[in-house]
């Protein structure tokens, strides 16, 4: 039986609330290790497109966008269309908008479909930022990611991640 204050806050077993406060605790982690990052990198936190795909790991890891593949591909696959927009176009607000579709569009025909990843087409061509943001922050924190995401759902919250394929 629980309490009538968890029912309030929809949760059904106290094992629940602790994994729920865990994760959120973790993800402030990741979120603050971002934020430590982005200052070493010398980019600003809000170039560094992550923070969507931590809610979206950790909150729906069954979902098919949570998984590895989308989760590394979708980032990797519109970070590459950004660049691909930005080099054919330059810098322009229009540009920046065509690469968000064709990143959609890219993720959708590679079978990476993140829809988080979509920021980064458009921080690139908007910011016209170096092919370096490929490789830090984009897949460095891509891949510390999955790492994060691996751990957690391994050995706090006792589910298997990546799902099991049918």
């Amino acid at each position: 039986m629980t309490p009538d204050w968890m029912a309030l806050i929809g949760c059904s077993s106290r094992r629940e609330l602790v994994e729920g406060t865990v994760a959120g605790i973790c993800a402030a982690i990741a979120v603050g290790t971002m934020e430590w990052c982005s200052v070493a990198a010398g980019y600003p936190l809000a170039v560094i497109p992550f923070a969507t795909s931590i809610v979206l790991v950790m909150g729906s890891p069954e979902a098919a966008p949570a998984q590895p593949r989308a989760l590394i591909g979708g980032h990797l696959v519109s970070a590459l269309a950004g660049f691909a927009v930005l080099r054919l176009t330059g810098p322009h607000a229009w540009a920046a908008a065509a690469a968000v579709g064709v990143a959609i569009l890219a993720m959708v025909l590679t079978d990476t479909f993140h829809p988080p990843a979509g920021i980064s087409p458009l921080l690139i061509v908007s910011g016209n930022l170096p092919w370096s943001f490929l490789l830090a922050p984009v897949l460095a924190g891509v891949l510390l990611l999955a790492a994060f995401a691996y751990g957690w759902h391994r050995w706090v919250s006792r589910r298997p991640w990546p799902r099991p394929t049918l």
